[in-house]
């Protein structure tokens, strides 16, 4: 049922929808034109997604009266941040990774933010007036074939040592299809802090409180990539190149910054420094057309996030008007951080998404697919964000790095967003004086994952490795073996230390 849908042809469903219900004085050309010449800024902010947004709302309470510039090389909510699944989840079912990185206490002082996130961007909307669809009903993964029972043994043994076993429960084959009757879904485990949103009407509310606010939007400007290093002087602040403004260079202009975040999500995979931490991988959508009563067919009512326990994730939410909305993690790789038209325009990825909501959800196999879309995520080799600065030097017996970053979210960045936007603001407002934030020393700072091989061989071989990966769960779905060549290719990355990919 794809008769008409073609990916790529126009912006996501959720974008169009939430321009539509946007006040026309907030139009692009009005209240965010593209950046011409040359201007001065505290901060200037290179992405307008949710990183980006979140980090200017909050250096408008860290740093009043300061100017602060933010560049989008499309439109706010024109990225990852208006095309993704709006799942607003907590890291509870990352706990195994996070004590791997940080230990235990700092594992849970990091998953506890994550936990307070989700809430965060329910009172946010609220207290800003930000119809974002925001429904708190937790989220449930099911295992959708033998090979994914008990992915989660691990965190749910994790958040029970830990003392947080509510946070992460697991499910009985009865208890999950209380939430969802699927016929192919058996056990599986539940997060209470959960939600779901309606990403660009978010992405489009931040945006309008960053103006309100006073911070310079530039829209239609993309930001030239530069290596980071040689910005800011590789001696830091001793080195007297990085104690004037920083300079970032625009098709048609300049910014001319004491400080700078960077912020571009997957577009950081082209950038010098940040790109080998980051693969690229596409990710696609479709939406149905309404239907509240087939979902009360299946007892899908309750508003809970829902996945699969596959690596190549496939991920459904409903919407107000009785709608699902599903995405599959199963893209391509991209090369040397070039988001071309694999990323949006792939008509296999997603016939394969609609695939997945036939056999997860068969009841719909004659539901009619309403509209489809792609866009790029970021992955870094832990699967976990990273954030970090640059330009670090001792000014009076405090820190005064210059130029700040935060990539990684590998495609679950709606709550994590919250959180790393708050810390590439506390940073930014240390390095002009400002206010010390908690924020700044969050276990987050300074994490280095590490490093992929250099082209081709990253893009080559996760190529390679994906499409490994795909043949293996596709096989464990139809119940047969897979075949000996998939199955060991896709257990590569583990063995090379990469936290990515099948067991």
């Amino acid at each position: 049922m794809l008769d008409g849908v073609r990916p790529g042809d126009r912006e996501s469903w959720w974008l169009r929808e939430a321009l539509a219900a946007e006040d026309s004085s907030l139009a692009a050309e009005v209240a965010a034109p593209p950046l011409r010449g040359t201007t001065l800024a505290d901060v200037v902010i290179l992405g307008g997604g949710y990183t980006g947004l979140w980090a200017a709302i909050r250096l408008t309470e860290l740093l009043p009266g300061a100017r602060i510039v933010l560049l989008e090389s499309d439109i706010c909510g024109g990225g990852a941040s208006g095309r993704n699944g709006g799942f607003v989840t907590s890291w509870w079912d990352e706990l195994p990774a996070l004590v791997h990185r940080y230990g235990e206490s700092d594992a849970l002082t990091v998953a506890r933010a994550m936990s307070a996130a989700v809430d965060d961007v329910g009172a946010w909307s609220a207290a800003h007036g930000v119809d974002a669809w925001y429904v708190k009903a937790g989220a449930l993964q099911a295992s959708a074939a033998p090979a994914q029972d008990g992915v989660w043994d691990e965190a749910v043994a994790d958040a029970a040592r830990l003392g947080v076993a509510d946070e992460y429960i697991a499910l009985s084959p009865d208890e999950v299809r209380v939430r969802c009757a699927s016929p192919v879904f058996r056990g599986g485990v539940f997060m209470r802090q959960g939600a779901t949103v309606q990403p660009a009407r978010l992405a489009r509310g931040l945006r309008r409180v960053a103006l309100e606010r006073g911070v310079i939007i530039h829209e239609r400007t993309r930001a030239l990539p530069v290596d980071l290093l040689r910005l800011v002087g590789r001696g830091g602040l001793r080195d007297g190149a990085s104690r004037g403004p920083l300079a970032i260079r625009t098709g048609h202009g300049v910014v001319r910054a004491a400080q700078v975040i960077v912020a571009l999500n997957a577009w950081a995979a082209g950038w010098p420094h940040l790109g080998r931490r980051l693969v690229t991988w596409s990710s696609y959508m479709v939406i149905t057309e309404p239907m509240p009563d087939r979902l009360a067919e299946i007892g899908w009512t309750g508003g809970e996030g829902v996945s699969d326990a596959r690596f190549t994730l496939h991920y459904l939410r409903t919407t107000p008007d009785g709608r699902i909305a599903i995405g599959g993690g199963g893209g391509r790789a991209g090369y040397g951080g070039r988001i071309g038209r694999a990323f949006t325009h792939d008509l296999g990825s997603v016939e394969r998404t609609v695939a997945g909501l036939r056999r997860l959800v068969p009841s719909m196999a004659d539901v009619r697919i309403e509209d489809a879309w792609g866009g790029p995520i970021d992955i870094a080799a832990d699967h976990l964000p990273f954030v970090g600065s640059l330009g670090s030097g001792r000014d009076r017996g405090r820190d005064r790095a210059r130029v700040h970053y935060g990539h990684g979210y590998s495609g679950n960045g709606v709550a994590p967003s919250v959180v790393v936007g708050r810390i590439l603001a506390a940073l930014a407002a240390r390095g002009l004086g400002g206010a010390d934030d908690p924020a700044a020393e969050s276990p987050l700072v300074g994490t280095r994952p590490r490093a992929f091989p250099p082209e081709p061989l990253r893009s080559v071989g996760a190529r390679i490795i994906r499409e490994a990966i795909v043949r293996r769960e596709l096989a464990e779905e139809a119940g047969r073996r897979p075949g000996a060549i998939a199955g060991a290719i896709s257990r590569v990355p583990r063995r090379l230390g990469y936290h990515l990919g099948p067991g």
